[in-house]
């Protein structure tokens, strides 16, 4: 069975949702993300249950997408990304704030692993960049911290739906475009504040689309997966590209 390009996000309440989660998902998406929230309360375990979980569900381990949004000092950062370095994650997310230096010494402690910078949050908007001091619009500033970190040595770029065909014009054709915010047609959006359709964002170019309440909210959480998997699937097919997420 060919997975969907979806990271699952796993903002579980307990380490056992979280396996159950895992397991539900595991044979339709091709990656697992564990999160900030889950990471503080579980550590180490909450990556092990999801691989595992994973791979006990499905034909292929799904790729671990360890989202900690790393922001300090480079020293601190490269030290941070190399205590993780065990648990061999996919992608490791770093805020592109933080600066060429910063994303650079977390690409040499992690060579295997793509290091994901942040760009603008989804949660943010214009008036909220604004309102911190950050140049606007969200659409230009998003450009601009997605070249400043893959000229540093980012692997992929976290952007809005509504930043990644413009960022996929911007950076190289092997980088990875990650898009949270990512809604099905008519439902809630919740905290995010730029959105877009899977099918939208897919069309525009994005690789791989994070996505958690509208699946791990569901009452059915496979079904719901299974659902998002197909439609992302004919997507891709209809956009006339290949397959599969580059880890």
């Amino acid at each position: 069975m060919t997975c969907a390009p979806i990271a699952v996000a796993l903002d579980a309440p307990s380490l056992d949702v979280l396996e159950d989660w895992s397991s539900a998902v595991s044979p339709f998406v091709s990656t697992l993300k564990v999160g900030l929230e889950v990471f503080c309360r579980d550590g180490v375990a909450a990556v092990s249950a999801a691989r595992a979980a994973g791979a006990a569900a499905g034909e292929a381990s799904p790729a671990i997408f360890l989202d900690l949004k790393l922001h300090d000092i480079p020293a601190t950062v490269a030290g941070a990304a190399g205590a993780v370095a065990h648990l061999d994650p996919a992608f490791l997310t770093v805020h592109a704030a933080g600066g060429a230096e910063m994303i650079s010494a977390a690409a040499r402690a992690l060579p295997d692993t793509r290091i994901t910078a942040v760009t603008v949050l989804t949660s943010l908007d214009d008036e909220a960049l604004e309102a911190i001091g950050m140049v606007g619009p969200a659409l230009d500033a998003a450009v601009r911290l997605a070249v400043l970190a893959t000229r540093a040595g980012a692997g992929a770029i976290v952007c809005s739906p509504r930043e990644v065909a413009a960022i996929r014009s911007a950076v190289a054709h092997d980088i990875v475009l990650i898009t949270p915010g990512v809604r099905p047609a008519g439902a809630s959006a919740d905290d995010q504040r730029r959105t877009a359709t899977p099918e939208q964002a897919l069309a525009d170019g994005a690789d791989l689309l994070v996505i958690g309440r509208p699946i791990t909210g569901a009452r059915d959480v496979g079904a719901a997966a299974s659902e998002l998997s197909a439609a992302c699937l004919a997507a891709l097919q209809a956009r006339g590209t290949r397959l599969g997420v580059p880890t």
